[in-house]
């Protein structure tokens, strides 16, 4: 090896050792900086918590009830497909309110139902194994 590349390896080297503390020291600082940051934010989410409590709200009571609804998002429709979904579902819901008036005539008029009393079942076991 040529005493000008073995200089240069040695000088890369040394330069390397001289930064690698500053790394080392900038890298722990960066940690240090990241947790006082959390326990900041923690602290700052328990007088929060406290302070909602003082209010009265408790934050519990909103988990029981359910599922946290999700404010809906507004779609952008034109005036005219607008109208279209509109009238589709007023259809949809004229037909399902016909439908649930067809289900209460039909089963409070004892002419078409079915005679009081156990309704045979097929069995269960068939000796053609189907």
């Amino acid at each position: 090896m040529k005493l000008k590349n073995l200089k240069k390896k040695i000088q890369r080297l040394e330069k390397r050792l001289r930064e690698g503390p500053k790394k080392l020291a900038k890298l722990k600082q960066k940690l240090q900086s990241g947790e006082a940051a959390k326990a900041a934010k923690a602290k700052k989410r328990s007088a929060a918590r406290a302070r909602a409590a003082a209010k009265g709200h408790k934050p519990s009571e909103a988990k029981k009830s359910g599922a946290v609804k999700k404010a809906k998002k507004k779609l952008n429709l034109s005036p005219e497909r607008r109208a279209q979904l509109a009238a589709a579902m007023k259809a949809r819901w004229a037909a399902k309110r016909a439908a649930d008036a067809n289900a209460k005539t039909g089963s409070s008029d004892n002419q078409h139902s079915a005679p009081p009393g156990p309704t045979p079942q097929a069995p269960e076991n068939r000796p053609d194994g189907v």
